[in-house]
C-alpha cells in the first residue's frame, strides 16, 4: 500500500505512467484508424478492379503456372458459352476435353494444351482465331505473367471480320450491279491462262451497249443505272456457274469462258443468246426501252496466251461488230490490230485538222422543177487531209460521230457556209446537216443563231436538214430545238425520209418544211416497183401537206422524168453537179439559167 501511494505519491512517476498510457492508446486508435482506411482503400480498389473487369468489351480469364483457371469475368463466360460454375477452379485441359466431346475443339486438346504451356514458359504469346456460337467470330489472346501463368483474352471481331469483307467485295466488284470489276476479272483471267492445257480453251467477250448513250441522255442517269442492273442480270442468266461475268464500266461488259473441249461453236451460240437476251425489250418506270448489244470474242491460245492481250484483241473484234452494224459479233482476226491502228491514228489527225483547220465546205446545187433554176445550195464537209488528200465524208463522219468530234465539226461547218452564203451574188438558200449528236448540245440553237447574226445571213435563207433519228433519240427536246429555230426564221427539213421508223407521225409532231426522198428509192424506182411507190407516196404526201419535197441523188434522165410525172418540186444529183468547192458556186449561179435549162431539160 505504501508502494501504491508512494507512487501515487511521486509527481514524477505518475506523469510518466500517464503519458506511457496515452501514448499507447494514440497509437492503438492510430493503427485501427489506418487498418480501417487501408481495408476500406482495398475494398473500393477491388470494387473499381471487379467494376472493370465486368464492363470490358473484352473476355479475360487467369490461368496460374500449372493452367489452373483462377479468376474471369462474364464477359468470358458469355463469348465461350460456359457458366461461371463449369469454369471456377478448372484445369484448362479439362475445359479443352470437354469441349471436344463437345465438337466445339479442332484437334488434340493433350497436344494443344502442351504446346501452349510450352510457349508460356518460354515467354511467348500465343493467338488463335476461334470461331464461336451463333457465327461469331473470336481473337483469342494468351500472354504469359511473371509468376508463370498467363492471362488469355477474348475479343469479338465478327463485325471487324465483316466490314473486312465488305471492303474486299467492294475493292473487286462494281458497285451498281454487284458484279466482278475490271480487277477481279483481271484475276480470275489470269488464273485461268495458269490452268491452260491442250484440251482446255478459254473465251474472252466483249460486250459493249448499242444505243445505251441514247437511253441516259433522254430518259436520265438513273433510268440507265436501272438498265445496266438488268442487263446485269441477263447476262448472268445466260452463262454457266463457272463462268465470270464482269463489267468494265459504263455500259462495257466482259465475260470469261474456260474448259475442256470449248469450242468456238459453244462460244458462238452463247454470243448469239446473248445478243437476243439483252435486245429485249426493257420496261422500266413505264417506259419501254430497246437497246441491243454487239460482242467481240477473242480465245486463247491461238489469239493469245497474256490477259492484256485477250482483252485488247476481243475489244478489236468488238469494235468491227459495232463496224458491221451492230447487234452482232466477231471473231478476232489478225488483221484487226492493223485496221485499229488506222483508225486510232485517223482519230488523231482528225482532232488535229480541227485545229489546223484543213476541213472545206462544198456546195451542191439543188434545183427546182419549175423554174429550171438553183434554188438553194447543201453544203457538204470536205477533209483536204495533208497525206491523203480530198477526203469524202464517209471516210470520216463516222468516226467523227463515233468520237464525238461531229460537234465542234459541224459548228464549224455551220460558221463557215453562213458566211459563204453572205457573199453570194443571189440570194439562194443554204442547206446544212445537222448531226443527232449536235441535237444533244443544249448549245444547239444559240450557236445557230450566232452563226446566223455574225454571218449577217437572213435567217429565212438558212435551212437546216434533220434525220429522222434526232427525233427518235430524244424527241420532246429535239422539237422544242426545232420550234425556237422556227421562231428564229430557220427553215426545217427533214432529210432522208422514208427511212425511219415512224415517218408519219413525225410529220404530224412538226411541221416541216420540207422532206427530202432518200437517194435509195430514187436510184430504184425504175427497177423496184415498192420504191416507185414510196416516192409516189410521198410526193403525194407532201402536196397534200403543203410540204416541199426533194429527191437526192438523181442520176440518170429517166429518174429525172419520173420525178417530173410524180409531181416532185425539187431535185439533186451528179445529173446537175457534183458538189463543188465554194469557189465555183459564183459561176454554177452565173451559168444558172443557160446551162441549167440544158440539163434539166435533157431525156
Amino acid at each position: 500500500m505504501a508502494q501504491i501511494y508512494g507512487f501515487v505519491s511521486d509527481p514524477q512517476n505518475w506523469h510518466f505512467g500517464i503519458l506511457t498510457g496515452l501514448a499507447w492508446l494514440l497509437a492503438s486508435g492510430v493503427a485501427i484508424g489506418l487498418f480501417a482506411r487501408l481495408k476500406a482503400k482495398l475494398q473500393q480498389q477491388k470494387l473499381r478492379l471487379d467494376t472493370a473487369l465486368e464492363n470490358m468489351s473484352q473476355g479475360l480469364c487467369m490461368h496460374n503456372a500449372d493452367g489452373r483457371i483462377i479468376m474471369f469475368n462474364e464477359r468470358y463466360c458469355k463469348m465461350t458459352g460456359r457458366s461461371a460454375a463449369s469454369l471456377k477452379d478448372r484445369h484448362l485441359l479439362d475445359v479443352f476435353k470437354e469441349r471436344k466431346v463437345l465438337g466445339d475443339f479442332v484437334g488434340d486438346p493433350e497436344i494443344y494444351f502442351a504446346d501452349l504451356i510450352s510457349k508460356i514458359r518460354a515467354g511467348k504469346s500465343n493467338s488463335f482465331i476461334w470461331h464461336g456460337a451463333a457465327d461469331r467470330t473470336y481473337h483469342v489472346v494468351d500472354e504469359p505473367m511473371r509468376d508463370g501463368g498467363w492471362v488469355s483474352t477474348v475479343e469479338d471481331i465478327s463485325d471487324w471480320r465483316e466490314a473486312q469483307k465488305k471492303i474486299e467485295h467492294m475493292a473487286r466488284h462494281d458497285s451498281l450491279t454487284n458484279l466482278p470489276n475490271r480487277r477481279h476479272f483481271s484475276e480470275q483471267l489470269e488464273l485461268a491462262l495458269q490452268r491452260l492445257s491442250r484440251k482446255q480453251q478459254i473465251a474472252v467477250l466483249c460486250i459493249d451497249l448499242d444505243h445505251f448513250k441514247d437511253v441516259n441522255d433522254t430518259l436520265g442517269h438513273p433510268v440507265g443505272d436501272e438498265v445496266l442492273k438488268e442487263v446485269s442480270d441477263r447476262l448472268s442468266m445466260c452463262v454457266r456457274k463457272s463462268d465470270t461475268v464482269a463489267r468494265l464500266g459504263g455500259d462495257e461488259f466482259v465475260i470469261l469462258l474456260a474448259g475442256e473441249n470449248l469450242q468456238p461453236t459453244d462460244v458462238s451460240a452463247m454470243a448469239s443468246r446473248i445478243v437476243e437476251i439483252v435486245g429485249m425489250p426493257y420496261e422500266i418506270d413505264e417506259q419501254k426501252i430497246i437497246i441491243g448489244a454487239s460482242i467481240g470474242i477473242s480465245m486463247a491460245p491461238q489469239d493469245g496466251k497474256e490477259a492484256d492481250q485477250l482483252l485488247q484483241n476481243a475489244d478489236m473484234a468488238l469494235y468491227r461488230a459495232k463496224s458491221d452494224g451492230r447487234g452482232t459479233c466477231r471473231y478476232f482476226e489478225p488483221g484487226m490490230d492493223a485496221s485499229a491502228q488506222a483508225r486510232r491514228i485517223l482519230t488523231l489527225d482528225l482532232r488535229a485538222a480541227l485545229l489546223r483547220e484543213e476541213f472545206e465546205v462544198y456546195y451542191q446545187p439543188i434545183y427546182d422543177l419549175k423554174t429550171n433554176k438553183i434554188t438553194s445550195f447543201e453544203a457538204l464537209v470536205r477533209w483536204n487531209h495533208p497525206i491523203r488528200g480530198m477526203m469524202p465524208p464517209a471516210a470520216f463522219i463516222p468516226l467523227a460521230e463515233e468520237t464525238g468530234l461531229i460537234v465542234p465539226l459541224g459548228e464549224w461547218v455551220l460558221r463557215k457556209a453562213c458566211q459563204d452564203a453572205a457573199q453570194w451574188s443571189e440570194a439562194v438558200d443554204l442547206a446544212v446537216n445537222l448531226s443527232p449528236a449536235q441535237f444533244k448540245n443544249r448549245d444547239l440553237v444559240s450557236s445557230i443563231i450566232e452563226a446566223v447574226t455574225t454571218a449577217a445571213l437572213s435567217p429565212r435563207r438558212l435551212e437546216v436538214e434533220i434525220t429522222e433519228s434526232v427525233l427518235i433519240q430524244d424527241h420532246e427536246a429535239a422539237l422544242s430545238a426545232l420550234h425556237q429555230l422556227r421562231n428564229f426564221g430557220v427553215r426545217i427539213s427533214m432529210d432522208d425520209f422514208g427511212t425511219g421508223y415512224s415517218s408519219l407521225s413525225n410529220l404530224r409532231s412538226f411541221p416541216f418544211d420540207k422532206v427530202k426522198i432518200d437517194q435509195s428509192f430514187v436510184q430504184e424506182m425504175e427497177l423496184q416497183d415498192d420504191s416507185m411507190a414510196i416516192v409516189r407516196a410521198i410526193t403525194a404526201l407532201g402536196k397534200s401537206l403543203g410540204i416541199t419535197t426533194t429527191a437526192e441523188g438523181v442520176e440518170t434522165s429517166e429518174q429525172l422524168n419520173l420525178l417530173r410525172l410524180e409531181g416532185c418540186a425539187q431535185v439533186q444529183g451528179y445529173l446537175f453537179s457534183r458538189p463543188q468547192p465554194a469557189s465555183v458556186v459564183e459561176e454554177l449561179l452565173l451559168h444558172n439559167q443557160v446551162s441549167e435549162q440544158r440539163e434539166l431539160k435533157a431525156g
